[in-house]
């Protein structure tokens, strides 16, 4: 922000319900969106220091057949598991064959869900008082179906806007997923 300030001339700084607006002499602007679970705060200050001050939170990513469920405390990793199922993937078939696939395929993905909600129940579920929020990533439908198992209605209630594009889950991935969901997103607009 000092360097923006020194390239713009003078800044306001106008706080909104879910970021902070600074906007510049010259006509430009840029939107600080904070970390989920995060308060924009009334000024630049206290936004670096919200955003700075350390918190839980959980992270559920998962792909066609893969998944990863951690929590992390702060920038670091506390505990993770990362599993992957096979699923089936589509067939150029026709006919009875297809449906066949297509059933079978449907019956792998509703297993590879069901074993991803049990480890986050294990994973989340003691945690969900503590966590500020729970960020999902990867696709959305495969993390939809995961949260449709009713134990994880308050991991649910606390999922976040924000929805992390990632690759295939892996331990790796998962931990760039913890810098990922703390980042603070800025949205800059020039005249």
């Amino acid at each position: 922000m000092a360097g923006y300030a020194e390239r713009h001339g003078s800044v306001a700084v106008n706080p909104g319900d879910n970021h902070l607006m600074v906007a510049a002499f010259d006509g430009t602007a840029a939107e600080l969106y904070p970390p989920p679970g995060v308060p924009p705060g009334p000024d630049i200050a206290s936004f670096v220091t919200l955003v700075n001050l350390p918190r839980r939170i959980g992270l559920l990513l998962a792909r066609r057949g893969g998944f990863a469920v951690g929590v992390a405390d702060g920038t670091e990793l506390t505990r993770s598991k990362v599993d992957s199922r096979y699923v089936q993937s589509r067939t150029a078939a026709g006919g009875w064959s297809q449906q066949r696939f297509a059933r079978r395929r449907e019956n792998q993905a509703k297993a590879a869900a069901g074993a991803a909600a049990d480890v986050a129940a294990e994973l989340l579920l003691p945690a969900v008082d503590q966590l500020s929020t729970v960020v999902g990533g990867g696709d959305r439908r495969a993390v939809g179906a995961i949260l449709a198992d009713r134990r994880l209605e308050p991991v649910a209630a606390k999922l976040a806007d924000r929805f992390l594009d990632v690759p295939d889950p892996r331990q790796a991935v998962l931990r760039d997923a913890v810098r990922q969901a703390r980042a603070v997103r800025i949205r800059l607009t020039e005249p």
